[in-house]
């Protein structure tokens, strides 16, 4: 999925939702790094996916929090 179509589907989110979805990210951006420095994968580019599409949340969040 393109980062447009994450972003649309994102802004149609509730602040509820979205909160909901950052808190399941955080985790699973725990397990990925937690991964990586075990060895047992090398997904470098799941973890900038990630880590990216979170940050996009949170600048979501903060701009619905501000209307």
């Amino acid at each position: 999925m393109k980062s447009a179509e994450r972003v649309k589907k994102l802004r149609d989110m509730t602040v509820e939702e979205l909160e909901r979805s950052e808190a399941e990210m955080g985790e699973q951006m725990f397990r990925l790094r937690f991964q990586l420095a075990m060895g047992q994968t090398e997904t470098l580019n799941k973890i900038r996916v990630l880590r990216k599409d979170r940050a996009r949340l949170l600048t979501i969040i903060r701009e619905k929090n501000n209307d």
